[in-house]
């Protein structure tokens, strides 16, 4: 079911729901737990956005993947 409305339906529900994820670590995470620890939190904050990074780039690269392969399938011939 390539490029079919039900595989976009579900294409931007993962974006949301990775945009989500992004916002409240760093709405939540990075202030309020990671800002007293001084010096020590710094460098949890920049290993956080790594992650947070990282995660996004294996997102891109699944969907990247997904659309090759449905760009390269094709139909298999109908029985008869």
């Amino acid at each position: 079911m390539c490029f079919s409305l039900f595989w976009f339906e579900h294409l931007l529900i993962q974006l949301i729901v990775l945009c989500t994820v992004i916002a409240l670590v760093r709405l939540l995470l990075v202030p309020f737990v990671l800002t007293p620890m001084g010096a020590n939190g710094a460098l949890l904050i920049r290993a956080v956005n790594i992650v947070v990074w990282c995660v996004v780039a294996i997102f891109v690269v699944i969907v990247v993947f997904d659309l090759v392969r449905c760009m390269m399938w094709l139909p298999e011939p109908m029985a008869r």
